[in-house]
């Protein structure tokens, strides 16, 4: 059994562990993968700490926004949770691989506020072909002048997935910032009929090896027209063509999206969870 006394800071002096940590699971991996592909390891530059566990990264954790368990036994879970009850919960959910965000919540539960919602089962899904049907053709990338026009279907898709309207707080300047930086970065994608979004996507991290699919939105009223695999197999489409295996996870409960998922060619490899505060 590993023994730990606690797990340390990594910084920089352990990148090439952390990345032989990751290329182990890559797909699991994508989200901090990106941001340590892109700043390093550092967390004055990468936005976040990264916990590790053990000589060889038995465990590794990454703290920002989000809690992410990238890997560990349950030894390994508890010292992150000893850690993370120390410093305070700054995260808005914790999200990764079922096997390590539940038992990792189960040491935390009693500690931190409680959460809104625990979704158990997510499958982590992945296509690292071409789609199986025929990509929306009208599907492109959004360009920076259709922020104003695309917003109110990113706010709308936010709202209905996490169950907060994200412009509360700050009147919407934040989530108004972070949807135009994705736009400016070429990882935004809509569908526009008649100047309004009728289906919209994101690839959110983008690592050297894989895409992941995210903020996928289909217009209530046009929902069950093929609107939403047709759109995603575009997406898709991108990645593939980006050198990319492309990657999302769905809830468990959401059967449409998972049915239409699986028509464009994905195929479930993992279980992922995320607990909402």
């Amino acid at each position: 059994m590993l023994r730990v006394a606690g797990p340390r800071l990594l910084d920089e002096r352990d990148r090439i562990c952390v990345q032989l940590a990751m290329d182990a699971d890559p797909v699991a991996s994508c989200m901090v993968a990106s941001r340590v592909e892109l700043a390093g390891v550092d967390s004055w530059r990468l936005g976040g700490e990264l916990w590790g566990v053990g000589a060889k990264l038995e465990g590794l954790c990454f703290a920002g926004a989000n809690l992410v368990p990238l890997r560990g036994e349950r030894v390994a879970m508890r010292a992150f949770a000893d850690r993370a009850r120390r410093v305070g919960r700054s995260c808005s959910s914790m999200v990764g691989r079922a096997e390590l965000v539940l038992p990792l919540w189960e040491e935390l539960s009693a500690h931190w506020s409680p959460a809104r919602e625990v979704r158990a089962d997510q499958p982590l899904m992945v296509l690292p072909t071409r789609p199986a049907l025929a990509p929306d053709p009208l599907v492109r990338p959004v360009r920076p002048g259709e922020l104003d026009r695309y917003l109110p279907a990113a706010v709308a898709m936010f709202t209905e997935e996490v169950g907060v309207d994200p412009r509360l707080g700050d009147g919407g300047v934040g989530y108004r910032a972070r949807v135009a930086e994705q736009i400016a970065s070429g990882r935004a994608f809509a569908r526009f009929e008649d100047g309004e979004v009728v289906f919209k996507a994101e690839i959110g991290a983008l690592s050297s090896r894989v895409g992941q699919i995210q903020g996928v939105w289909v217009r209530p009223d046009r929902r069950g027209c093929g609107l939403g695999a047709a759109g995603t197999a575009a997406v898709v489409d991108r990645l593939i063509a980006m050198s990319r295996v492309a990657s999302l996870y769905v809830n468990g409960y959401n059967t449409p999206a998972r049915a239409a998922y699986a028509r464009v060619g994905f195929s479930q490899i993992a279980s992922f969870a995320t607990v909402l505060f």
